[in-house]
């Protein structure tokens, strides 16, 4: 992003890297696109690779055909309602096993800078041109990805949470968005400081958050149930009561 800002200010043309982020579920890759595009005022699509089955869902069907539509990627563009736009490549390495390698031939032309001037889809059956297009692409691993797909992208590991950095993201984030989102008020949930231990790591280690805002929501609701029934407004949470809202303990 420093090197394209530096060159936009000097009226030079310079293509962005393709980000290749790689790291464990629940460690932030897919919700970094969104993030980005935000910061650098682009706008945003994403395209999701699990268990594609053809070469064509990213490259269209040609109009003699009657099943004919757009490829994914042209899609993408036409739902951004931009020419450069952030796209998410989702988890490219979930494809089908059978169409991998087309799969894969394709992303070689869509993420090298030197091709992707051109890209040829079906449907439109004229080269159009992606190069202003800043791609971003996820992973679990790279096991199944190709040495030529990774040749073309920067990989950058995505490292697993600490359990300090769970306690700040859940008390900070998390908890104040199922609040809202149940339909009550900051101060009808009260956490002790000494129970968030025990709400990170519940049943042992866990490399991203979705446990942990698994387990923020159980709480949430079980609260949101009493205030319902009317047997209370205000719940204060420790380790003595903490069996009622989750019984897992």
């Amino acid at each position: 992003m420093a090197v394209l800002k530096l060159n936009r200010e000097k009226n030079k043309i310079s293509r962005a890297p393709i980000l290749f982020l790689v790291g464990l579920v629940g460690t932030g890759k897919t919700s970094f696109g969104p993030a980005l595009a935000e910061a650098m005022g682009r706008a945003y699509a994403r395209i999701p690779f699990g268990g594609m089955g053809s070469a064509l869902d990213l490259r269209g069907q040609s109009r003699l055909h009657p099943d004919n539509e757009p490829g994914r990627v042209i899609k993408a563009l036409r739902e951004a309602k931009s020419k450069n736009p952030v796209i998410l490549l989702d988890e490219i390495d979930r494809v089908s096993e059978e169409a991998r390698n087309d799969i894969m031939g394709v992303l070689v032309e869509l993420l090298d800078p030197g091709q992707n001037q051109r890209f040829i889809d079906h449907y439109l059956d004229y080269p159009f041109d992606l190069s202003d297009v800043l791609f971003i692409a996820t992973a679990n691993n790279t096991r199944h990805v190709a040495t030529a797909v990774l040749d073309r992208m920067e990989v950058i590991d995505m490292p697993s949470y600490t359990d300090d950095e769970k306690t700040i993201i859940g008390k900070n984030y998390i908890l104040p968005r199922l609040i809202e989102e149940a339909g009550l008020l900051p101060e009808q949930v009260v956490i002790a400081e000494t129970l968030w231990p025990k709400i990170v790591r519940p049943l042992g280690y866990d490399s991203g958050i979705r446990t942990l805002e698994r387990t923020i929501r159980r709480i949430v609701q079980r609260i949101a149930r009493l205030v319902v029934a009317g047997k209370g407004e205000t719940f204060k949470l420790d380790e003595t009561n903490i069996q009622g809202f989750l019984p897992d303990y």
